[in-house]
């Protein structure tokens, strides 16, 4: 497993990260949850993502239980804020309050005194960008935080959280986009503004739920026991079951062959060429999923495969910076 420091600070983490979203506390029964995350640990995975809304903050309780009695120093446990978690209305949003007790609640949840990475889910408009920076500050300073960072926020409220961190002398070090062959929308604005301000990209969906696995075929109906054919799950893949979608991803088959690479390995390792990409986070239901994936670490795609991918894909691919996900 390769390593990469995350932002421009000194936290080390394994370039593909495991994260929960999805499948632990919902898709998969416990023990398979215990599976894939020991086989991830044992494929040199050392960093591990979720968040507290994930199944309900089940996911949280998961992961706390199948992380129990590893080294904790060797680990980097990453959670989230935003997302509503109960019924009143300071349980969601960036408020000092909503910030302060979730963050309270996910520790417990994962059986830990601290965690490395703390991350704004979404951002919140209508609470003070201040407010919000100064309770992730004043988690770091308690200890119960490392570094903090944000998850798909636009280039503007990066560079305002940025700025603000240093006058607070706290560590913003990293934003977790979408990103994949097939949605590059963070290329135009984000990833140059979070170089200008130290912080790296961890990057969830580069698989784009799936779909870069050529799994799904144009004009057929997805497998039954697939993601896209599983109504509680799929409705965040539809966007790329289109049939000119799917086409052009059949023509990436013998680029990955030509390789000796899986299409869901070439896909991760595509956005592993990013400079600005710290870890792509990949999930999983059966531990033999992990094996498969983390064969991605370390490739190197010579300059005329990414061309080639490039023209495979054409039109296809979504680069609009307005379409940062807000949902």
């Amino acid at each position: 497993m390769q390593t990469r420091r995350l932002g421009r600070s000194g936290l080390t983490i394994s370039e593909i990260a495991y994260g929960n979203w999805l499948t632990h506390g919902s898709q998969v029964e416990e023990d398979a949850a215990h599976a894939c995350v020991h086989a991830a640990l044992d494929a040199g995975i050392t960093t591990f993502d979720t968040a507290d809304v994930y199944a309900g903050t089940k996911a949280e309780s998961v992961l706390g239980r199948a992380l129990a009695g590893q080294r904790r120093e060797g680990l980097e446990v990453f959670t989230k804020v935003y997302w509503p978690t109960g019924p009143g209305a300071n349980d969601r949003g960036l408020s000092r309050k909503h910030v302060m007790e979730s963050c309270h609640a996910s520790l417990k949840r994962l059986q830990t005194d601290y965690v490395d990475l703390y991350q704004a889910h979404r951002y919140d408009s209508s609470v003070p960008l201040e407010e919000t920076m100064t309770a992730f500050a004043d988690l770091v300073r308690a200890g119960k935080v490392l570094y903090i960072g944000v998850s798909e926020w636009r280039a503007e409220e990066i560079a305002a959280a940025a700025e603000l961190a240093r006058e607070l002398k706290v560590q913003l070090i990293s934003n977790q986009p979408q990103y994949s062959m097939l949605w590059r929308v963070i290329e135009a604005e984000v990833v140059p503004t979070s170089e200008q301000h130290g912080l790296s990209q961890i990057v969830w969906s580069p698989l784009a739920q799936g779909v870069l696995t050529g799994k799904y075929l144009p004009g057929q109906q997805p497998p039954a026991d697939s993601r896209a054919g599983n109504p509680a799950v799929s409705g965040s893949i539809q966007g790329f079951l289109r049939d000119d979608v799917l086409t052009r991803v059949q023509q990436l088959r013998p680029i990955a062959d030509e390789l000796g690479l899986t299409m869901a390995q070439l896909s991760i390792a595509w956005v592993l060429q990013n400079p600005n990409v710290a870890a792509a986070i990949i999930g999983a239901s059966r531990p033999e999923q992990v094996a498969d994936n983390v064969r991605a670490a370390g490739v190197q795609l010579p300059a005329e495969v990414l061309t080639r991918i490039d023209e495979a894909l054409g039109d296809v691919v979504e680069r609009d910076p307005d379409k940062t996900s807000r949902g």
